[in-house]
């Protein structure tokens, strides 16, 4: 007998609801939930695979610990013992400094990732902390700190009532969106087109998303920087300047006229690949809309100038009187987001509080570089890193010279990754702890509605119950931590994290003289959240004392767990409305809009400008995948095969050059080594630019990784040393940097 059950989608930044069929346990179907209040039945190739992906055969279902040089499956009892031992080992002999952390991406698709990081780095008390974040959108994060005096306070496009976007190395209809969560973005694009409106691509590649374009622009690759300066120019010199309302919150603006002087379009046009005419044009047109946006990604950011380019684009909307207002670039409000308090001045915002041992790159955002961390643990001296933690990711991939991490992970003392699959990286740890497969977890976005292109707040329940025997994720991570700290023996209560936590936020609302809870018993209050578990406890609090919520009793009509339980589809919480006065948090109470930090960088932009004429023969750019997420879902079967392809691709007239042929084998040369993959003819890339993938490479041993290691790819991130890196943001460049192509023979 087959029944039906809800669940938001986690493969990807769209969050789309789906409807489950559910048949003896199994999910069996997936289709797009017509009735959830943010993507009204919406679905891609990943949302519809996700039975099978729920029900992989090659997905761990029992812990599994290193015996005799051997991974085999053990008892959870028996992991958590082997964590605190091996940990504990380390730590005793060297310090939770020793420790590294490694965070993958899935992290911000769950509940757990959404929770339980930063208890388990404040266990830990390391310092080593890295995540995807700096191998794709930390510039954004680092400049909108700058700006704003927040990281995490990103502007995203209001795509439903926009009339002008200009998308910077973004494919969202290959991608869903990025850093702007945003379900069904083809529909959103038609729905512009409809009323009227006009979309501008900026890419090297003719992608899906360009070629739907009004207007498409293809610069050199890693030039963005200087193209938006050019923008910049433009506007100052033409008197296009007009901030609208917010231009008293506006500080910097006749800095950033001094610091645009030298990027006249004429100026960068050989430089971007380019003509000035275009580049006028496209400044032209944004200051000419009435409501316009402008919105870069990866394309934008994992190149060598990836956070002058995330600025300058908030730079253009601020100029444009589009930043914080309908139609422009705006903040959305979270339901789990702190409650607005009254305005007041922030402090500076600061990086490089601590630096990495080897090569002494800054701290951004509590992290060092990902590109660092095979250094940290193979360099020999004082401080290196001996143990490590990975929850949800796949290093050895996904950054640059994977070969090297892949040997200095194998001479780790200890290591633990939290992995559904015995994949490239975990097969290296000593301790692997497998998270049940999502429909036997609950789902609650806590990074993506912070993203969101219109407010609203879902819950999943979990839509099987949990196999017999099995963890959820967030008792994983809780227990980790109890590990982590000595106290993750057989008698371990891991509600105990959850209540600290929950302890810790209470006692600072009710010290808040501004929190609806000011001065109230936090035990008392504690005992009326509602909630099956710790985390759902968690998500309860969050939601009563967030910006919708309850206040525990002073909005009766406020958002509470139980509330939103009654509401399967989720509630919608409108549109997004201008809020930059709840938003600023910088000392000047003004969006500092020439931080000295990035001024600073400005003449090294200045000098690759003029070295234009030097530019290599030949870069590489990555792309998507829609039937793929970075490295998640090259196991699934139904996801493989057709577009989902890892072959290099190469303009025809490139390929005449390097006597290259259709199907045939190219090598690729970089500064870490050289791979080969099949040929692609296309004209869709401009001359001088090559195009492969990202997350391939399946072909290590010791892996159980059935699909897809029939067919393996290539890993493009080998091709780098991980010295090339936006300096600002510790970001790997992962986009335009100098290959080689020829003839594999």
């Amino acid at each position: 007998m087959s029944r039906t059950a809800l669940r938001i989608c986690p493969l990807c930044e769209a969050t789309c609801g789906l409807t489950l069929t559910v048949e003896e346990g199994r999910v069996t179907h997936a289709r797009g939930d017509a009735q959830d209040v943010f993507s009204a039945g919406f679905i891609c190739p990943k949302g519809a695979s996700f039975g099978q992906l729920d029900g992989d055969p090659d997905r761990l279902r029992r812990p599994l610990v290193r015996r005799g040089g051997r991974l085999t499956e053990a008892t959870w009892q028996e992991a958590f013992a082997a964590v605190a031992e091996g940990m504990g080992a380390v730590t005793g002999a060297y310090g939770g400094a020793a420790v590294g952390v490694f965070l993958g991406n899935p992290n911000v698709h769950t509940v757990a990732g959404g929770l339980y990081p930063g208890q388990l780095i404040g266990a830990l008390g390391t310092r080593s902390v890295f995540t995807a974040s700096t191998l794709d959108q930390m510039p954004k994060h680092l400049a909108c700190g700058l700006l704003f005096g927040d990281h995490d306070a990103i502007p995203v496009p209001d795509l439903d009532r926009t009339d002008h976007l200009v998308l910077i190395g973004a494919n969202p209809l290959v991608s869903n969106g990025s850093l702007a969560t945003a379900a069904d973005f083809p529909g959103k694009l038609r729905a512009l087109r409809r009323r009227g409106g006009r979309l501008v691509v900026v890419d090297p590649h003719r992608t899906r998303t360009a070629r739907a374009a009004d207007r498409h622009v293809a610069p050199r690759p890693g030039t963005d920087a200087a193209l938006l300066f050019a923008m910049v120019h433009v506007l100052f010199a033409e008197d296009l300047v007009a901030p609208g309302e917010p231009a008293g919150r506006l500080g910097g603006v006749e800095e950033v006229r001094a610091l645009a002087a030298d990027f006249a379009p004429e100026a960068v046009a050989a430089h971007c690949g380019v003509p000035a005419g275009e580049i006028r044009a496209l400044a032209r047109e944004l200051a000419a809309a009435e409501r316009a946006v402008v919105y870069g990604r990866l394309g934008s950011t994992a190149v060598e100038f990836g956070t002058l380019s995330s600025w300058l684009v908030d730079v253009l909307n601020a100029l444009t009187g589009n930043l914080d207002r309908p139609g422009g670039a705006m903040f959305p409000l979270s339901a789990t987001a702190r409650a607005p308090r009254p305005a007041r001045p922030g402090r500076p915002y600061v990086t490089g509080r601590w630096h990495s041992r080897v090569s002494g790159r800054p701290e951004v955002k509590g992290e060092l570089p990902a590109a660092a961390l095979a250094e940290e643990i193979d360099t020999p001296g004082e401080g290196r890193l001996r143990a490590l933690v990975v929850v949800a990711g796949n290093p050895v991939l996904s950054t640059p010279d994977g070969d090297r991490l892949d040997r200095a992970l194998a001479g780790l003392d200890f290591m633990v990754s939290v992995d559904p699959y015995l994949n490239e990286t975990s097969r290296h740890a000593h301790v692997v702890l497998p998270p049940p497969p999502p429909a036997q977890s609950a789902h609650y976005d806590f990074a993506f509605s912070t993203l969101a292109v219109r407010n609203t707040v879902r819950y999943s329940p979990p839509a099987v119950p949990l196999a017999e025997g099995a963890l959820d994720e967030p008792e994983i991570l809780a227990r980790l931590i109890l590990a982590v700290l000595g106290q993750g023996g057989p008698d371990a209560a891991p509600a105990l994290v959850d209540d600290q936590a929950i302890r810790r936020r209470l006692d600072r609302e009710t010290a808040d003289p501004h929190s609806p809870v000011h001065d109230r018993d936090a035990a008392a209050l504690a005992a009326a959240l509602t909630g099956r578990t710790g985390f759902e406890r968690r998500l309860d609090l969050m939601l009563r004392l967030g910006p919708y919520g309850d206040g525990f009793g002073a909005d009766p009509d406020g958002l509470t767990l139980d509330r939103l339980l009654r509401h399967p589809h989720g509630i919608d919480l409108g549109p997004l409305r201008p809020r930059m006065t709840e938003v600023l948090r910088t000392p000047s109470g003004t969006v500092e809009l020439a931080p000295a930090a990035l001024a600073g960088d400005v003449p090294r932009l200045l000098a690759a400008v003029a070295a234009g004429a030097e530019a290599p023969a030949l870069v590489l750019i990555g792309r998507r995948h829609l039937r793929s997420n970075n490295s998640w879902m090259h196991n699934v079967p139904a996801l493989t095969g057709g577009s989902n392809r890892c072959t290099v691709q190469i303009h025809p007239e490139d390929a005449a050059r390097l006597g290259l042929t259709e199907g045939a084998i190219a090598r690729i040369k970089g500064d870490g080594g050289e791979i080969t993959a099949p040929v692609e003819i296309t004209d869709a890339l401009r001359p001088g630019v090559a195009c492969l993938p990202h997350g391939w490479g399946h072909d290590r041993e010791g892996t159980r990784l059935t699909a897809a290691s029939r067919e393996p790819g290539v890993n493009v991130n080998q091709l780098l040393d991980g010295t090339r890196l936006d300096p600002l943001s510790g970001t790997a460049v992962l986009n335009g940097f100098p290959v080689q192509v020829e003839p594999a023979g």
